[in-house]
């Protein structure tokens, strides 16, 4: 398990959303050898919590989760993991890892405005540039695929990706239980995980069919070591970063599934697609770039009107790394 204590907000940013992304590419592979969705998400939880298991065991910190842990590991379990790794996984054959991949990009926009709604600390100028350099680049690769029938429908499908990451990057900061150490919040979360995907597939006339893990050995060894190395620095992340920092993860991963569709796949992408992969680059330079402690002496317009301004400047103070986010719960 690598420790992560020293890492800032940039660093865990590229380090999950790099390993999120090396999940797009993989989920096709284990599609395309007869593994369901249900037991590829099935396979990243596990992956997750196993991994903590015997780190949390030996802290001492494997106490029962109650009252608002409880609470947060199974509203968190339920939405934030089993419910859209079941859309990501399903969704991957029919579009691609690479347009998928770019769904997931759209979480950023939706999670910014969900934060400012409630509240919440919103980024700087050169931040929310970055979040609309993605934005676009993001579109520009979902739909600029041609010539493949129902994709335009999946497509739009695919849009509930970002609302559900949205919804569930600000309830995490909202309700992050005082005192709750990220590692045992991803341990009991991932496990909520588990057992609901488990009781759907017992549900499910076919039963829990593990063992078709074993026609992509290679493909799931991957899978499970990415899940295990992502989710102790992604509660970090959202520690220390809130809700808006931590959705621009899908930026990252959506690169780099694009970049191993093409690659390792064979996947195929028109010109709109490639300008729109490096107008999405473009924003992950900017969203790095506002993350710096010192000024950078870019002076650069607001992307927003007046009254928007003006609501984002009444936004809450950023986060300490040693306390837990101080927001209240509406």
């Amino acid at each position: 398990m690598p420790d992560t204590r020293g890492v800032g907000p940039v660093g865990l940013l590229l380090w999950c959303g790099a390993l999120l992304g090396v999940g797009f590419p993989l989920s096709k592979i284990s599609f395309a050898a007869g593994v369901s969705p249900m037991v590829w998400a099935l396979l990243v939880s596990m992956g997750a919590s196993l991994s903590l298991l015997p780190v949390l065991g030996v802290r001492g910190q494997l106490s029962w989760p109650k009252g608002r842990m409880l609470r947060y590991v199974v509203i968190s379990g339920l939405v934030s993991f089993a419910g859209i790794n079941l859309m990501i996984f399903g969704l991957v054959p029919k579009l691609g890892a690479g347009q998928v991949g770019m769904m997931f990009a759209l979480s950023p926009v939706a999670t910014l405005a969900l934060s400012v709604l409630f509240g919440m600390k919103a980024p700087g100028r050169l931040g929310l540039w970055g979040i609309g350099f993605g934005l676009i680049g993001a579109l520009l690769v979902a739909f600029g695929r041609g010539g493949v029938e129902g994709t335009l429908w999946w497509s739009l499908a695919g849009l509930a990706i970002p609302l559900i990451l949205a919804a569930g990057n600000v309830y995490r900061t909202l309700d992050w239980p005082e005192g709750a150490h990220p590692m045992a919040l991803a341990f009991w979360s991932h496990g909520v995980a588990i057992v609901a995907l488990l009781a759907v597939m017992i549900w499910h006339s076919d039963g829990v069919d593990i063992g078709s893990i074993s026609a992509v050995p290679w493909a799931a060894t991957f899978q499970v070591v990415a899940a295990a190395l992502t989710f102790p620095a992604y509660f970090r992340l959202q520690k220390l970063g809130g809700p808006v920092l931590l959705s621009q993860i899908g930026y990252v991963a959506a690169a780099v599934g694009l970049v191993i569709g093409v690659l390792l796949l064979g996947e195929r992408y028109g010109p709109v697609s490639w300008i729109g992969a490096g107008i999405t680059a473009v924003g992950i330079a900017l969203t790095v770039l506002a993350q710096r402690d010192r000024p950078l002496g870019i002076s650069v317009p607001m992307p927003l009107g007046r009254r928007t301004r003006a609501r984002l400047g009444a936004c809450a103070a950023p986060v300490s790394e040693t306390s837990a986010p101080r927001i209240k719960v509406l």
